[in-house]
């Protein structure tokens, strides 16, 4: 016989039942529910998608044009030895055939076949330095560096330079204990060089110096914002078609080469120079182009010898 308890508990059942089946037909999304979450994740991945493509598509253009820029490398050495070697044929052929018109003015053509001797001598041995120091011959110094101090004494050295041209330079200093690992003397000198030879291209404008560290690699980035037009990679790359339309007379290293030369040094310290466009922010509102130096990130001295002592006491502590 049921039990009025019986009957209680096949109530209370009952509700339990029914109220779960409720709260599941209300939690359970329906097909159009699930019809506007796939559309959302199938736009998503689209544009995904087309940012990636843009992406590789970027890259293979700037990968493509730096290969073809590298490529001209024997070219424009080439061009660099025999630019001044063919003022100094030239000079000599005047005095050999007798073309001078006093002993004054023969002196002067010797005395100008000498300074162009002294610049390919020089151009020579700046190759050279290059050649040795990526077959290991010329040892680098490699220890940290404080970025601060290197781009605070690029500025000093270059910012007369760009108020004599009217061009308004900026930099950006990052934080103090950004410290990157590189040869100093080497670092200075190809950011320079870069500073130098922008101004060199340019035409009007401004450039913008700046660094920061990478939140995806050890790394730092080192950025020179400048105009498009004074691109270094701009540059003819097949200097012995062009010869002919280049000034004979300016026997001074190339942009274009200083650049390659640049490119080998930073390899040599685990670097990386990259020509990207710039990114739009409140100091670039131009059409600029990035020139994007990577420099392996580097433990402060200080810091790094606080840590070999700290491991030196672990190893001496006996163990239990």
């Amino acid at each position: 016989m049921t039990t009025l308890n019986d009957w209680s508990y096949l109530a209370a059942g009952i509700a339990v039942g029914s109220s779960l089946t409720w709260f599941l037909r209300k939690s359970s999304p329906t097909s159009s529910d699930l019809a506007s979450v796939s559309s959302q994740t199938e736009n998503l991945l689209q544009d995904n998608l087309l940012q990636q493509v843009k992406n590789t598509e970027l890259a293979y253009y700037q990968a493509k044009e730096m290969s073809q820029f590298k490529a001209g490398f024997l070219a424009r050495i080439t061009h660099e030895l025999r630019s001044p070697l063919n003022g100094l044929i030239g000079l000599h052929q005047l005095i050999l055939n007798d073309l001078c018109e006093d002993p004054a003015e023969e002196r002067e053509f010797v005395a100008q076949a000498y300074e162009r001797s002294l610049k390919l001598l020089k151009m020579i041995d700046e190759i050279l330095s290059v050649a040795r120091t990526e077959q290991g011959t010329n040892k680098l110094e490699i220890h940290p560096i404080q970025l601060t101090q290197v781009l605070q004494e690029i500025h000093q050295l270059t910012y007369i330079l760009a108020a004599n041209r009217n061009y308004s330079f900026t930099v950006s200093f990052p934080e103090p204990e950004i410290y990157v690992l590189a040869d100093y003397r080497w670092l200075r000198q190809i950011l320079i060089n870069l500073v130098d030879t922008t101004f060199l291209q340019m035409e009007e404008g401004s450039i913008y110096l700046s660094a920061s560290t990478s939140a995806t690699n050890n790394c730092v980035y080192i950025w020179l914002d400048v105009p498009s037009h004074a691109v270094i990679c701009s540059e003819p790359i097949d200097l012995i078609e062009f010869e002919k339309k280049l000034n004979q007379e300016n026997t001074d290293m190339s942009s274009g080469m200083k650049l390659l030369l640049n490119q080998k040094l930073l390899e040599v310290m685990e670097g990386k120079l990259e020509i990207i466009p710039s990114p739009i922010t409140k100091e670039v509102t131009q059409d600029w182009t990035r020139l994007q130096i990577s420099m392996p990130l580097a433990i402060p001295e200080a810091e790094h010898h606080q840590m070999e002592e700290n491991l030196d006491e672990i190893d001496c502590i006996a163990p239990l």
